[in-house]
């Protein structure tokens, strides 16, 4: 099955690397609201965002989070 796709270059799913043992998980991102939380998927580590980050996406994913990516701030 085919990912979404969201125009003006959107990317909706993003890949997580655990700063911990290293395991990469592409997950679709939340589109309404930024994920603070996120339990990896090879350790259980809870992971959490960097500060100055909203949302663990922006801190370690590979592509920043929606309301990052279309130019608003999320709250974070």
């Amino acid at each position: 099955m085919a990912e979404p796709q969201m125009s003006d270059g959107f990317e909706p799913s993003s890949t997580l690397t655990c700063p911990q043992c290293g395991h990469r998980s592409k997950d679709l991102m939340p589109t309404d609201a930024c994920q603070y939380f996120y339990d990896c998927k090879g350790c259980g580590a809870l992971l959490k965002p960097l500060p100055g980050d909203c949302c663990v996406y922006c801190s370690f994913g590979d592509v920043k989070c929606p309301p990052i990516q279309m130019g608003d701030c999320c709250g974070g």
